[in-house]
């Protein structure tokens, strides 16, 4: 069973940090591409950034590029979101899923981890 247990979300202020982390379970990490998605209160889930399985190519939302730095440690089954120069936009709870398709990522039992930008 896909499994992922975010952690690292929380209060910040405008322009502040956070680094969010996701241990994956129940499959090969080292072989999978996979993303952060997020979820503002009232919308629809928006991927914020994907990553290849080797950890040499990413990508990001328009809304995030610049400010936001996704990694992986295949050796820990762990993927990154460094987050920076957080906004007010930003508040929304973030899920680590495997895969790079909106429409097809598996998001196993993640529960997410909760990241409020206050102005």
């Amino acid at each position: 069973q896909v499994q992922f247990v975010e952690s690292g979300g929380g209060l910040v202020q405008s322009g502040g940090s956070l680094r969010l982390s996701c241990a994956a379970s129940g499959f090969t990490f080292s072989s999978y591409g996979m993303s952060w998605v997020r979820q503002a209160p009232g919308k629809g889930l928006e991927r914020v950034s994907a990553i290849n399985s080797g950890g040499d190519w990413t990508n990001y939302a328009d809304s995030v590029k610049g400010r936001f730095t996704i990694s992986r440690d295949n050796a820990k089954n762990t993927l990154y979101l460094q987050m920076n120069g957080l906004k007010p936009e930003d508040t929304a709870v973030y899920y680590c899923a495997r895969g790079g398709n909106l429409a097809t990522m598996d998001l196993g039992t993640a529960k997410g981890t909760q990241v409020t930008v206050s102005s």
